[in-house]
């Protein structure tokens, strides 16, 4: 880690709270996590643009309500370790499931947002006894999201900023050009009327300009279009027809530029379990951010319920 890394690391990731910062190692690579609270272990998992900070409000609701909230960084991300290869889907998916041991828990709800629902849905299918319940925000099973991006010409549309990521190199001079300038502009545009305040904003934006994140960002992206036609895409594609054995949760809001309802609506087809269906009114990409109250009472109240079909 270099000396530039570090710092920022200290400033911008270990954000101070009533949570402990600490590294722990899974899967060749180290991640840092944020966690606070006793009970039964919750996973949080961050999308794009974002690092384990936009979990901020849900840390602290889980623990007042008796859960242990541990909020990680994906691999290239926050203050995890920037690996040159592995950010593939499965392997992601496996820096999850092994973030579960190296906590020392048997299993965990997995509760992901964005790009962090898209390996919450493929955790749950690749390693299903250490998932104990799966909640996402904003994101389309795998399946139903490649379904809509190859023949839904509004997702297709909507996902151009995916399609943008294929170019080599200048994604990511682009991401962190004019202090990430454009971290703050895909922010204010994927939300709803609640747009978020400049100060979080600039949080996001200082930690994607830390060295190497914004490649390491955008990677899984690249896997995601260029492996479609590959055999190494088409496998994991098969092997996601598997289904979903949990009890789900899927959250989305009404007003998502990014991910439309439709792609997302049909996903409960992929889960052989209680699935419960959530449409918050009014809100965009971020609903856990735009607004955490009404997020985090959902996903709570969810958590306890002994029967989540209802």
């Amino acid at each position: 880690m270099t000396a530039d890394h570090a710092g920022a690391r200290s400033s911008v990731i270990l954000r101070e709270g009533p949570w402990t910062h600490r590294d722990v190692a899974a899967n060749g690579a180290r991640f840092h996590i944020a966690e606070v609270g006793d009970g039964p272990l919750v996973l949080l998992v961050h999308g794009f643009p974002q690092f384990w900070w936009t979990w901020r409000h849900q840390l602290t609701a889980l623990a007042d309500a008796g859960f242990r909230a541990v909020a990680m960084d994906l691999r290239g991300v926050g203050g995890s370790d920037r690996t040159p290869r592995g950010y593939d889907p499965a392997n992601l998916a496996l820096d999850i499931t092994g973030v579960i041991r190296s906590l020392g828990e048997p299993d965990a709800a997995l509760v992901g947002h964005d790009l962090g629902g898209y390996l919450s849905w493929t955790a749950a299918v690749m390693r299903p006894k250490l998932v104990r319940r799966l909640a996402v925000a904003s994101m389309p099973h795998p399946r139903s999201w490649r379904a809509a991006l190859l023949r839904d010409p509004r997702q297709t549309a909507a996902s151009a900023y995916i399609w943008g990521f294929q170019r080599p190199w200048l994604p990511e001079r682009h991401l962190v050009a004019d202090d990430a300038e454009t971290v703050g502009r895909l922010l204010r545009d994927w939300a709803g009327p609640r747009q978020p305040a400049p100060e979080d904003v600039a949080v996001y934006q200082r930690a994607m300009t830390i060295p190497s994140t914004a490649h390491c960002a955008i990677e899984p992206y690249r896997w995601l279009v260029r492996s479609i036609v590959r055999p190494d895409g088409i496998q994991f594609n098969r092997r996601m027809k598997r289904p979903v054995l949990v009890p789900t949760l899927h959250l989305h809001g009404s007003l998502d530029p990014v991910m439309r309802t439709r792609s997302s609506a049909g996903s409960g087809e992929y889960v052989e379990a209680p699935y419960r269906w959530r449409l918050f009114d009014g809100l965009g990409h971020f609903p856990h951010e735009e607004d955490p109250v009404a997020f985090s009472t959902e996903l709570i109240d969810w958590l306890r319920d002994p029967e989540p079909d209802r």
